[in-house]
């Protein structure tokens, strides 16, 4: 049809993820999406050699940069040299961008998991019976492990990072296409991470994921605010994907899901429509 746009859709149909199925999300994505747009899906290793013939490239469900850094790093290189639109724009300042963020909020006094990366700032850490340790560039706990403090100081710092284990009561997940809210879905057993139900937040609540939203300035795309409810009934950020951050769309509404599909067709529209960046 003349005049559609065409997009790159990239994804990894075959990645497995625990809990989660990222292959049927992105078939019925795709799906949807074709009727606004003309559609081809690719695995990440291809996308440099086919994002020239199409009008912008969708980033989704391709799992964890780790198993594929190198060749992720040379997509963004092209894409910014070649002025690629990208969906999610590639200047996001959450997991996208690795694990600074969280050392950036804490040290600006945002409602984040307490982070550093240095030894010396050990005392800025509350007293606690285990510390998570993870790595700067991980995604998906991996690389994740547990130390009391008194094994902290035989960390090799610089790539680590430190954050107290949190005794919380729930996770829960707000998710945004541009600055929209569109739904939450929460977590109710800590030891059930993807075992998700429909959540309904308070102001407070989309207030405090609004926050997060506004820090990273993506005029559009889709992001994921994970926080934790403390036991003192305090949400504290977890993680801010922005990257390709699961949506978890099968266990939402059918109205909700639909109109999320109706947001992120209006939100790739305009994006398709912005001067490309040379």
């Amino acid at each position: 049809m003349p005049g559609r746009r065409q997009v790159l859709f990239v994804t990894d149909l075959a990645y497995q993820a625990r809990g989660r199925r990222y292959c049927d999300e992105d078939i019925f994505l795709t799906s949807r999406l074709r009727d606004a747009f003309d559609i081809a899906l690719c695995h990440p290793l291809d996308a440099v050699s086919l994002m020239d013939t199409f009008d912008g490239v969708v980033v989704r469900n391709s799992g964890p940069v780790l198993h594929y850094q190198k060749a992720y790093d040379t997509f963004r290189e092209q894409a910014m040299a070649r002025g690629t639109r990208v969906y999610n724009p590639l200047s996001g300042r959450g997991d996208m961008a690795g694990k600074q963020y969280l050392l950036d909020l804490t040290a600006a006094g945002y409602p984040v998991i307490p982070t550093i990366d240095q030894p010396e700032d050990l005392r800025l850490l509350p007293e606690v019976d285990q510390y998570a340790v993870k790595p700067r560039t991980g995604a998906d706990s991996i690389g994740l492990t547990f130390l009391p403090r008194e094994h902290l100081g035989d960390l090799a710092y610089g790539d680590v990072l430190v954050q107290p284990r949190v005794d919380f009561r729930y996770e829960v997940s707000f998710y945004y296409v541009d600055a929209t809210f569109q739904y939450a879905l929460n977590a109710p057993d800590p030891e059930r991470r993807w075992v998700l139900e429909p959540y309904e937040p308070t102001d407070a609540d989309l207030a405090f994921a609004r926050r997060f939203i506004d820090w990273n300035t993506i005029d559009h795309g889709i992001q994921r605010v994970d926080a934790c409810r403390t036991q003192d009934g305090e949400l504290l950020l977890v993680e801010l994907e922005d990257l390709n951050p699961y949506l978890s769309l099968d266990l939402v509404p059918e109205r909700t899901r639909d109109s999320f599909v109706e947001s992120m067709t209006s939100s790739l529209h305009q994006f398709l429509e912005t001067p490309r960046q040379l």
